[in-house]
């Protein structure tokens, strides 16, 4: 159905309501005295207006019944979605208990299943409604953990709401999209009120509200999606709401390792960990915006694709956020005794053990990436499409292709390393066991099948997109650790005098031993040929007298020779130069000493 100019009207009136009645309703909560005071697992550090889920919720259903054409379904979905917001507004007054709360949601979902609004994913009936009924429940709750920091929340479920309107406009559901789109200009409009630094919260009677309204509003997009793969079912309305999922998923995971509740309140959600890692709070929730956008527009790419490179996308993406996710939940959020306490239970003793054995999950990558790499070298050969001898031929041999690739890599010590300190001596240790796996299995193909129908250029496509994706799993780790710094903040400005080995020692020693307490702001040298140069992200500002001058323009506090080789008097010289300007100066020195009795 072409574009109305019509169709903006709700969506316009949904916005300059959520923009007039945000701040109503913000004068409205602190008056009635409903605000979120800060507490040691809450986030802001100041009391903020609770209930602008009232204004969300009155910018969407004014605009719904006034512009928006009425269907069965999206009476459903809005009734249903109502009903939530009452027990969430109810919640937010009267602070009712959880499983009251679950059980407001259990009923919400069952009118949705009685007036037939399942996941069509292929199943029985029954298994169809408790799956359905999960979701539901799931994402619900999932936005209600996602609104843990300023704007998150609302930017997410802004962000998904678009692309499942876009969804529901390809499937031709116009009225359906239309009614997204009204729903995603409420939360824009909240949104401004809402960013860092947030003036006013959604409550429980905005997330609950927002969460259902989405799951919902995936049912109507997969119900569009009849006739269609499997994949597109099921991966769309996934990908669509991956970071609500996500976060979900690794506080669930990672509070169980630690000994906590899931249903525990904390500073551990994938937001909180970003900004651990030195980012801001408004950076950390525009990278989690950034990734919402890369999952929404990977869900609309799916379905275009034939169903397999379909699933192979999924497939790579899930593998790039589990690495995420495995690297975020290392990032220190809890008190060591408190974890300590939490693994003298047996179950999470167990589970904690299970969690360090890292060598099973390298394996299952392995695996994985294994696989992918043998799919891509044939799409890049023969397209998408693969010819249906072309896919029985790959089908054939791919338990084949894993077991020999996964000796060469266990015979060739790929698992002796650490992630952490990958080198190039590791990336010759990839190189050589792609190879040799390669060999051996065009050797055991030759020996099994021929090599009859095989491509030798697959082959050699195998071997290179497998080193690639070995060597990008491996240091992914350090590149996280390059985009995502180790806090500084707070620590003191060290300018570090030598930018040779020793700085570059130094430099990584400060970056990862924080009880340190110090933030490196560059380098400075003696050697005219390393000035402006870069070591880590790093300048080299030069040197030969003009150290004071550098310390002044970059606010240094201290000075740390980096070098056991300079000079007596060039030291001598130098703190003369830190002592005119009140600057620190520290030498750093590697000692082997001897260890005696007394230990």
């Amino acid at each position: 159905m072409p574009f109305n100019s019509t169709y903006l009207v709700p969506v316009l009136l949904a916005l300059a309501l959520a923009l007039g009645l945000t701040p109503l309703v913000r004068a409205l909560a602190r008056r009635l005295g409903v605000v979120a005071k800060p507490k040691a697992d809450r986030w802001h550090r100041s009391p903020t207006a609770m209930m602008g889920g009232v204004a969300i919720y009155l910018a969407v259903a004014a605009s719904y019944l006034l512009f928006v054409p009425h269907t069965r379904q999206g009476w459903v979905v809005l009734a249903a979605s109502t009903f939530l917001f009452v027990i969430g507004l109810v919640d937010d007054l009267l602070h009712i208990k959880p499983y009251q709360k679950l059980i407001g949601q259990v009923m919400g979902a069952s009118v949705v299943l009685y007036f037939g609004l399942t996941l069509p994913w292929g199943w029985a009936a029954s298994l169809n409604m408790a799956v359905t009924i999960f979701w539901l429940i799931g994402i619900t709750n999932a936005i209600n953990l996602l609104d843990n920091m300023d704007g998150l929340a609302a930017g997410i479920s802004a962000i998904a709401a678009c692309f499942i309107a876009a969804s529901l406009a390809i499937n031709g559901q116009t009225t359906e999209a239309l009614m997204l789109a009204t729903f995603a200009a409420a939360l824009l409009g909240f949104l401004a009120y809402n960013s860092n630094p947030a003036s006013i919260f959604m409550g429980d009677c905005g997330s609950m509200f927002v969460g259902f309204f989405l799951a919902s509003t995936a049912l109507l997009s997969a119900s569009g999606g009849r006739g269609r793969s499997f994949l597109v079912v099921i991966a769309v309305p996934v990908l669509i709401l991956f970071i609500p999922i996500f976060d979900t998923t690794l506080v669930t995971v990672v509070r169980k390792l630690s000994g906590r509740a899931a249903s525990q309140g904390g500073r551990d959600h994938a937001s909180h960990r970003l900004v651990a890692l030195g980012l801001s709070e408004r950076r950390a929730v525009w990278l989690l915006y950034g990734l919402a956008g890369a999952s929404g527009v990977l869900a609309l790419l799916v379905r275009e694709f034939e169903y397999h490179s379909g699933l192979a996308l999924v497939l790579g993406f899930t593998v790039v956020l589990t690495l995420v996710g495995v690297y975020l939940a290392g990032v220190k959020v809890y008190d060591e005794s408190e974890v300590a306490a939490g693994r003298e239970h047996v179950l999470v003793a167990f589970l904690v053990d299970l969690s360090y054995k890292r060598r099973i999950f390298e394996v299952l990558l392995d695996v994985v990436l294994i696989i992918l790499a043998y799919y891509s070298a044939y799409v890049l050969l023969f397209g998408s499409s693969l010819p249906p001898e072309t896919w029985q031929l790959f089908l054939r041999t791919i338990p084949v292709l894993i077991f020999v690739k996964m000796t060469a890599l266990l015979v060739m010590g790929v698992y002796r390393g650490l992630w952490r300190y990958v080198s190039v001596d590791n990336l010759i240790v990839y190189a050589k066991a792609v190879v040799a796996g390669s060999v051996a299995s065009v050797l055991v193909l030759l020996f099994a099948f021929r090599f009859e129908g095989f491509s030798r250029a697959v082959v050699a496509l195998d071997a290179m997109i497998l080193f690639l994706m070995l060597a990008g799993s491996r240091t992914a780790f350090r590149l996280f650790r390059r985009l995502l710094p180790a806090p500084t903040a707070g620590g003191r400005r060290v300018l570090i005098y030598g930018a040779g080995d020793g700085g570059e020692l130094l430099l990584r020693e400060m970056r990862n031993n924080m009880r340190l307490q110090y933030t490196p702001v560059g380098f400075v040298d003696d050697d005219p040929f390393k000035k402006g140069k870069v070591i880590h992200g790093l300048r080299v500002f030069g040197g030969n007298g003009n150290l004071r001058r550098i310390c002044e323009e970059q606010s240094v506090e201290e000075v740390l020779i980096s070098s056991s080789q300079i000079e007596d008097e060039r030291v001598r010289e130098i703190l003369r130069d830190c002592e005119e300007a009140s600057i620190t100066l520290k030498r750093m020195r590697i000692e082997i000493e001897l260890v005696g009795h007394e230990y």
